[in-house]
């Protein structure tokens, strides 16, 4: 009867967790690792969803049929200070472009492990995190040249999604998130982008536009500013220069652009061209415009090939070498949304 009893307490548990998971108004909620097994199917192959630099995300479905997405951090990044900096700099935070966290796990137990010499006893740490799922994977999945893919329109959208997000992490809640790439912004199922993966992210502080991180300081090269990557730097403007990047990714299909702006960039991007920004533009504006005319759905060629000059004249400063030459979250915005 005990047996029973205990295994209806665990069946009200379980019942009780989904209801939270199930309401859209909850703050993120701590879930047991036997849960997340559970609802992943033992962390099984066929639920894997992707993996990134930091763990394996899998699907876990709850009985309602409703996803969510689990993230098992790797050993190697389980350094606590990681895992509660993502927890705690995303806890709470309700923005139509930024992945919302839902639960996590943060367990520790000893288990005996057998080695060569016997088996012996080892602190096993278990670190998750779970987000709302996101149908349409990364932005990296979907970035193209103009001929192919998604139109501008849609393209447009993304890029004002980013934006939006960041504005609202910078200016809200004064968060550098420090790894902004096409594989860290999620698409929903309406192509919408979710700003994710805030393992690196910083916490400045109402009254702090700028800290110093010394040693290996994370993030990717080709989307890191120079500053950052080099001084280990930490102003709002790290992210700015990567979304410079996403931006022109977005617009080309490639993150190569002119040299002669960025010389920090001969070490990473030898075939860029020394061809110079004003050609640039004109180019990346030509092909669109073909585009633009040959496609019937731009009634308005004139209007569309003046946001993609808006948006790749923007890009480009935000790639400027000098961090105080870019424009910020806020005024990038107000640039994107004025004429809406």
């Amino acid at each position: 009867a005990s047996m029973e009893a205990g295994m209806d307490s665990t069946a009200t548990d379980r019942k009780a967790l989904e209801e939270q998971l199930n309401d859209a108004r909850t703050s993120p909620i701590c879930l047991s690792f036997e849960f997340l097994n559970d609802i992943t199917c033992n962390f099984s192959s066929e639920q894997e969803l992707g993996n990134g630099g930091y763990g394996v995300v899998y699907k876990g479905v709850l009985r309602s049929g409703k996803i969510i997405a689990v993230k098992k951090l790797l050993d190697i990044y389980l350094e606590d200070d990681q895992f509660q900096k993502e927890v705690i700099n995303v806890m709470g935070i309700k923005h139509e472009n930024i992945a919302q966290l839902v639960g996590y796990c943060a367990e520790t137990r000893w288990e005996a492990i057998k080695l060569k010499d016997g088996p012996v006893m080892a602190e096993v740490r278990k670190r998750l995190l779970c987000f709302e799922y996101l149908p349409n994977m990364s932005l990296d999945k979907h970035v193209s040249d103009e001929s192919s893919g998604l139109d501008w329109i849609k393209r447009y959208e993304i890029i004002k999604g980013i934006c939006s997000g960041l504005h609202f992490l910078h200016g809200e809640r004064h968060i550098v998130h420090l790894d902004l790439k096409p594989g860290n912004i999620l698409m929903d199922d309406a192509m919408m982008p979710k700003i994710a993966d805030f393992g690196l992210s910083r916490l400045l502080g109402a009254q702090k536009s700028r800290t110093v991180v010394s040693g290996n300081h994370g993030g990717t090269l080709g989307y890191m500013a120079p500053e950052y990557n080099m001084q280990g730097v930490v102003t709002p403007m790290a992210d700015i220069f990567s979304f410079g990047v996403i931006m022109i990714e977005i617009i080309t299909g490639s993150k190569e652009y002119p040299m002669s702006l960025v010389p920090y960039f001969q070490q990473t991007n030898d075939n860029a061209g020394h061809q110079s920004v004003q050609q640039y533009i004109e180019n990346v504006l030509g092909r669109w415009r073909n585009m633009f005319v040959q496609e019937p759905k731009y009634t308005t060629p004139e209007i569309y090939i003046e946001q993609v000059k808006q948006c790749i004249t923007l890009a480009l400063k935000c790639v400027d070498y000098g961090s105080t030459k870019r424009p910020n979250a806020c005024d990038i915005y107000q640039m994107l949304t004025e004429e809406a």
